[in-house]
């Protein structure tokens, strides 16, 4: 089946997370993606080594990189700025989550773009957004997490705590391919391409609204409280006889199934329990009565019970259970693919999100470091000589 993008050409000039897999779900929707990179391989390429060498990559890599060709190129050098100018010519969309200063030295910035290509969409990324006085820093994901508030709630009171998973990092590179594709559209209508820019601080102030609103309005002064939640109760993390569970009740109806369930039905006209941020305010005595009643059963029994009970709950899961789970196999969730570095298969996540009637598609693995360099400028018109000629001089 043909990708809803197909016939769009991407050129990834990304790093890390969120350009390169903004430019992947992109892929995954049938758009042709170059990723260029330096002649040694770009600086995220190694990253979270899992023993592919420089040539294969890391596992970041791997997961951020299928469904591309990829080249490599010195784009400071002179003919590699000519090369760029080629491809740019070819192209609908430039993936570059570069500083400003680095896409203007590059000639990547929208203006330099639109001189060689005048309907081309930019998709960039910085760290702060602009018009602030941090505009011009540098940002990773912890940042985000950091200034939006979330890794001051969340941990214990006194010590701010990152989420191992890059989310503020995923998030943009999921909103920069919305806005791309919101920015194909309005081309389609109007001929004209646009800049497409995320911001990590953006979106993860945008994540964190709700506590920021409660905050301004009520002054509320809400420190970290391990896993229980601040707007509800019981919710929280929960030890089982022989793992951990987590759970959250929501709403009067789930509340009274689960103080039933508990033998606790004189809660259910006790004061502290009027709503959810009443019952929240005193959660403390609801998680210790659910981890007793966990305590005393195995993570199976706990849940049969909660699904019983209809309350929403799910088993905590190390990244192995995660990979043997038979639910997450059996959905596809992740899908072993081949990788010409390994002798053994790769867990992958598809595109995580299904469409009915144009899913996003696996067409190639994470390129080797410069596999498709020539394939690719024979496309652009160069001559094997010329080729040979680039690769002698250091251009790629």
């Amino acid at each position: 089946m043909a990708g809803v993008l197909e016939g769009i050409r991407v050129l990834d000039f990304g790093r890390y997370i969120a350009g390169p897999f903004c430019a992947a779900l992109l892929g995954d929707l049938g758009a042709e993606v170059i990723r260029i990179e330096r002649k040694g391989g770009g600086e995220d390429r190694p990253y979270i080594p899992v023993g592919a060498g420089p040539e294969g990559g890391g596992a970041l890599y791997l997961a951020m990189n299928r469904n591309k060709l990829g080249m490599t190129l010195d784009p400071a050098s002179p003919k590699g700025r000519e090369i760029v100018k080629r491809l740019v010519a070819t192209a609908d969309i430039v993936v570059a989550n570069l500083p400003p200063k680095v896409l203007r030295s590059l000639a990547l910035d929208l203006e330099s773009l639109r001189a060689v290509k005048p309907d081309i969409i930019l998709v960039t990324v910085t760290g702060f957004a602009a018009g602030g006085p941090l505009s011009k820093k540098h940002g990773f994901d912890g940042i985000g997490q950091a200034m939006s508030g979330a890794a001051y709630l969340s941990g214990e009171p006194g010590q701010p705590t990152v989420s191992k998973i890059p989310w503020v990092d995923f998030g943009t590179a999921c909103l920069c391919a919305f806005g791309t594709l919101a920015a194909l559209f309005e081309r389609r209508k109007s001929g004209q391409g646009q800049k497409v820019e995320g911001a990590l601080l953006r979106t993860a102030l945008a994540f964190a609204n709700a506590p920021l609103v409660e905050q301004a309005l009520t002054r509320v002064n809400r420190v970290a409280s391990l896993n229980r939640s601040f707007n509800s109760a019981p919710g929280d993390f929960f030890r089982t006889r022989d793992g951990w569970i987590v759970m959250t009740v929501i709403g009067e109806p789930m509340f009274r199934r689960w103080a039933r369930m508990l033998g606790e039905e004189h809660w259910l006209s006790d004061p502290r329990c009027a709503d959810d941020q009443s019952r929240a305010d005193h959660g403390e005595v609801f998680s210790a009565r659910m981890a007793k009643w966990c305590g005393e059963r195995t993570t199976e029994e706990a849940l049969a019970a909660l699904e019983e009970a209809n309350i929403v709950a799910g088993e905590v899961l190390s990244p192995q259970q995660a990979l043997d789970h038979p639910h997450i196999r059996a959905a596809h969730l992740l899908e072993e693919r081949s990788h010409p570095a390994f002798d053994r298969t790769l867990p992958l996540a598809p595109t995580p999100i299904e469409l009915s009637q144009s899913p996003g598609s696996y067409r190639r693995p994470a390129p080797l470091l410069g596999e498709h360099t020539q394939e690719i400028l024979e496309s652009l018109g160069y001559s094997k000589a010329e080729i040979a000629a680039f690769e002698a001089e250091g251009v790629i």
